[in-house]
């Protein structure tokens, strides 16, 4: 065109055919990163972590448990085994004397003169039961002896017509490590009625003590006493000073199943 010069005439051309092309911009300072940055082997990489250390974990725990006594994830007092299913607060436990075994009733701790029976049960209730080691405890509520098995070579004495154990029940607390210990009510004693049969007819003597002491074993589900001493209260000459009480009970059971201690 005349009198436009060259330069000018370029420009209008360059917007005939469209506007000018942006400048280019300048590369950002901080690189924007998209989800795609992330490769999919790196996420596979942290789950893999993941369960490995949840697997590890696991592992752990259940080596752990593995190892754990039996007695300190159980009760004081079980059935079966120990270790094994919990007896529970309110089951009746039984005991009849060990087989081949008597209930002596003697004048000492190392004489053989007195009152001697080879059937005698004791019933309890289970009053607390809770983890081992730990202390469950009881409710005497029956210790019987059959008369008809009693004996007695005692000078003058024919026979015994019965032995009755007064001031029932008793609480009785057993131990993990088997240390078992009979209380009488509060204000009261443990109490001992022998009847015993003579030529002038029956002569009765009382016996009393503070408490009692045994040991449970596993070994045959056992609890054994030996020479408990009871101190007569009242009656003839013909009942001796002191009376000394030895038995062993065995086996303890609840509902026919041996019971163990833990």
């Amino acid at each position: 065109m005349p009198g436009v010069p060259p330069s000018r005439v370029r420009r209008v051309r360059r917007r005939r055919y469209g506007p000018a092309p942006a400048a280019p911009r300048a590369p950002s300072a901080t690189p924007h990163v998209t989800s795609s940055a992330t490769p999919p082997r790196k996420r596979g990489t942290r789950m893999r972590t993941r369960s490995l250390l949840a697997l590890a974990g696991a592992a752990t725990a259940l080596a752990l448990t593995w190892a754990t006594p039996a007695s300190a994830a159980g009760t004081v007092l079980t059935t079966g085994s120990t270790g094994g299913t919990a007896v529970a607060v309110g089951d009746t436990l039984t005991a009849p004397l060990a087989t081949g075994t008597s209930a002596t009733f003697y004048s000492s701790a190392t004489g053989t003169s007195g009152v001697k029976c080879t059937a005698s049960q004791f019933t309890a209730k289970v009053t607390g039961n809770p983890t081992a080691p730990g202390t469950a405890t009881e409710s005497v509520t029956g210790h019987t002896f059959n008369s008809s098995t009693c004996t007695s070579n005692v000078t003058g004495v024919l026979g015994v017509n019965g032995i009755t154990i007064n001031n029932l029940p008793y609480s009785a607390t057993i131990t993990s490590s088997g240390a078992l210990t009979v209380s009488p009510p509060s204000g009261s004693v443990i109490q001992a009625t022998v009847q015993l049969r003579t030529l002038l007819g029956t002569v009765t003597c009382v016996y009393q003590a503070p408490g009692l002491t045994g040991k449970a074993d596993n070994a045959d589900s056992s609890i054994a006493f030996a020479n408990q001493q009871f101190t007569k209260t009242s009656g003839s000459s013909l009942c001796f000073a002191n009376g000394f009480f030895t038995a062993k009970y065995a086996p303890v059971t609840d509902g026919g199943v041996r019971v163990y201690v833990n």
